[in-house]
């Protein structure tokens, strides 16, 4: 099936197989699922399904595909593919990738709600029904959210500190490692210190080869003695050829340079004073620096750090901890005062919250109660409770969709008392207020209008081509009244072949539409009937009445203009 941006809606005799499609969008969507969904003599059972993502959704999406480990980047398409076995068990995949369940069914959430017999709506729950009084009344939680999460971080505080092992032993411990880090008393020269172990170490070997080389380039004989006599001989021939004296001038630099290098290896030499008493004492100060390495810095120096600087910062850090628990009552106390600030901080801010969700609440429930008053619902009403609640991530209160469906009985809970039939269409009424403000992209109404008349279903297709104007809907219906409003209309038939029953769906327009109208209407494709269906579609108005948009744009003039393409679109 492909379907329009807008409103799809599905027709078909009882039975024809309707039930197929909401099975086969659960399943995709991540329901539980048993081998009896499988077709007799069949292997296996697949369903496939293929969003379009934009805007929040895809950024939702991607969130979740970059925890499970599945490549998806906005602006592709999201496929979504499950398979069940006839033996049990099963696949899923999304976007080729082998996946689970439960990712499948934390994507579902965010692109598709479903509204009928079998689902679990999400207006029942309390984030839900609190995030549609915040998006109605545009409620910025910032302020509270900042003074809510300054309380948490210094309860974490105090927490860690109050809960961290301050025996006297670990003060102990810690006064004797700064003890003996101070008396080791690391400084910048121990960074050297190897080297000038080593150099002390072997001095008599230094020295002794260094008056080798010495004498190689000074000596009688030497390097020296040799380039003299190399210049010498330069100098015989220069006369008589001229290119020698680029030669004589290489040869000079040579012996200067040879004459320098000898010079320098001398001067060095000289201040190596063979002393065994300096030696002691390196050895002596590098087996301190070496145990103080071993037992403080068993994983080694980091890169581009040095031995001072290691012991300095451990130092530091020790230090700290010590301060902390020697001070730790002080510092409770502290945190005390803080977090009494902090908490009357956030009572404020939850106060003023709660305040803007009262007087949002009232206006959001004569909203949603005026729409109800055209699905049917002419004496019932609808209110949003706002009750006082302990400080929490959201706020200080709970908010309650409350319904009283008949008058003279007190509101209850939508959810202790709605059927699935009045919750569908309070939660159309809803979508129909918060149209603009609600980000499940995808709705899915499985006979909402069951046992209303035929004004009511008229409402209930008015109602669902406005939320349909910025959400995609996928309605089965029923009445002609709510199907004449459609963007897209399909039909769902069966037929037998072969011996075996098999469902068939196809989108209908022009005159096909008319005849469906008319059966639906009880008229077959009589005269009246077909002119009351066609009555139907001209009173629904405009292009999509006619089932003309062929791809996902609305046509020109549609009320659907103004549809957006930031969501999921199925």
């Amino acid at each position: 099936m492909r379907f329009a941006a807008g409103l799809n809606v599905l027709t078909g005799e009882t039975g024809a197989g309707k039930s197929v499609l909401m099975g086969a969008l659960e399943l995709v969507l991540g329901a539980r699922a048993d081998s009896s969904l499988v077709r007799d003599g069949a292997k296996e059972a697949r369903v496939e399904a293929v969003f379009s993502l934009e805007g929040d959704a895809a950024g939702d999406v991607r969130a979740v595909c970059e925890e499970a480990g599945i490549e998806f980047q906005p602006g592709d398409d999201l496929v979504l593919r499950r398979s069940l076995n006839a033996n049990g068990g099963g696949k899923v995949w999304i976007n080729d990738s082998s996946s689970t369940v439960s990712t499948l069914r934390k994507i579902g959430r965010r692109l598709v709600d479903i509204h009928g017999p079998r689902a679990n709506q999400s207006i029942l729950e309390e984030k839900f029904q609190r995030n549609v009084l915040d998006s109605f009344g545009a409620i910025d939680g910032a302020k509270y959210a900042a003074a809510w999460e300054a309380l948490c971080a210094l309860k974490r505080e105090r927490e860690a500190l109050a809960n961290a092992e301050s025996s006297e032993d670990e003060i102990d411990l810690l006064r004797y490692q700064l003890s003996e880090l101070a008396e080791a008393g690391i400084t910048g020269e121990d960074d050297t210190l190897q080297e000038r172990h080593a150099a002390a170490a072997h001095a008599g070997d230094i020295v002794e080869s260094a008056n080798s080389m010495t004498e190689i380039l000074g000596g009688d004989a030497g390097v020296g003695d040799l380039l003299a006599q190399l210049q010498n001989r330069i100098s015989s021939i220069a006369r008589f050829f001229p290119q020698a004296d680029e030669w004589a001038r290489e040869a000079e630099d040579i012996a200067v340079r040879v004459s320098e290098f000898n010079r320098t290896i001398a001067d060095e030499v000289a201040r190596i004073d063979v002393d065994p008493g300096e030696f002691e004492q390196l050895d002596a100060r590098l087996e301190v620096v070496n145990r103080i390495r071993r037992k403080y810095l068993k994983n080694g120096l980091g890169e581009g750090e040095s031995l001072s600087s290691s012991i300095a910062a451990l130092v530091c850090v020790k230090q700290e901890r010590l301060d902390a628990l020697e001070g730790r009552e002080e510092k409770l106390a502290e945190l005390d005062k803080e977090i009494r600030a902090a908490g009357e901080a956030a009572e404020k801010a939850a106060s003023a919250l709660r305040l803007k969700r009262q007087s949002h609440g009232v206006k959001l429930a004569k909203a949603i109660t005026k729409e109800l008053r055209t699905l049917g619902f002419l004496q019932a009403s609808f209110s949003v409770g706002v009750e006082e609640a302990p400080l929490s991530a959201t706020g200080a209160d709970r908010v309650v969709f409350l319904f009283e469906p008949n008058p003279g009985e007190s509101p209850r809970a939508l959810a202790d008392i709605a059927s699935s039939g009045e919750i569908a269409r309070v939660m159309l009424a809803a979508k129909s207020v918060l149209a603009a403000h609600d980000k499940t992209d995808l709705l899915v109404f499985d006979e909402i209008d069951a046992n209303i008349g035929g004004e009511t279903g008229k409402a209930v297709g008015e109602k669902m081509r406005r939320v349909a104007s910025s959400h995609q809907v996928v309605a089965i219906t029923h009445l002609p009244q709510s199907a004449a409003y459609a963007t897209r209309h399909f039909v769902v038939s069966k037929s037998v072949e072969a011996g075996r029953t098999r469902t068939h769906i196809a989108p209908v327009e022009g005159e096909d539409r008319v005849r469906e109208l008319s059966r639906m209407l009880g008229g077959g494709s009589s005269g009246a009937a077909a002119k009351h269906a066609e009555e139907l579609l001209k009173e629904a108005g405009g292009p999509c009445a006619s089932n003309s948009a062929k791809e996902y744009p609305p046509a020109e003039g549609c009320p659907r203009s103004g549809c957006p393409s930031r969501g999921a679109r199925l």
